[in-house]
């Protein structure tokens, strides 16, 4: 879980998290205090202005300090296989979150966190935020304590 070169894990504040999709991006939500994360909602991803727009008023609206992003990993890819396709998707909607709004961002492995929500009885219309919660839960959990 590699942070931006510089930055500290804070002990308080909220980070957001993201499954990013080229359709649509799940975001959950919780502290450093609690290490709970919870589903809070799903943006439409149609174009970049909206999709920044979305994440903008809900960075206004909570303030976090962190945010994470699912890295999509192929478990099947061999160390010299090049980065696939959503993998790469993702980790440049990272470092246009970073670029945007100038909070460290986070990356968590999320290969099965979509069939993990689907798994524990998600909603269709909610499993994108789901697996944004289950990607944040992941993160809090493999934090020091």
């Amino acid at each position: 879980m590699p942070e931006l070169p510089g930055r500290e894990t804070p002990h308080d504040g909220t980070v957001l998290a993201f499954d990013y999709g080229e359709k649509k991006i799940g975001v959950a939500l919780g502290n450093f205090i609690t290490r709970q994360a919870r589903a809070l909602t799903i943006l439409p991803n149609i174009t970049v202005d909206g999709r920044f727009e979305a994440v903008g008023a809900l960075i206004r609206e909570w303030t976090p300090v962190r945010l994470v992003v699912g890295l999509p990993v192929n478990p099947d890819a061999g160390p010299d296989d090049a980065e696939q396709a959503s993998m790469r998707l993702a980790r440049r909607f990272g470092n246009q979150l970073n670029g945007r709004f100038d909070l460290p961002v986070e990356w968590v492995d999320e290969r099965y966190s979509s069939r993990a929500a689907s798994m524990a009885g998600a909603k269709r219309g909610a499993l994108d935020a789901e697996a944004a919660r289950i990607i944040l839960q992941q993160y809090f959990d493999e934090l020091p304590l």
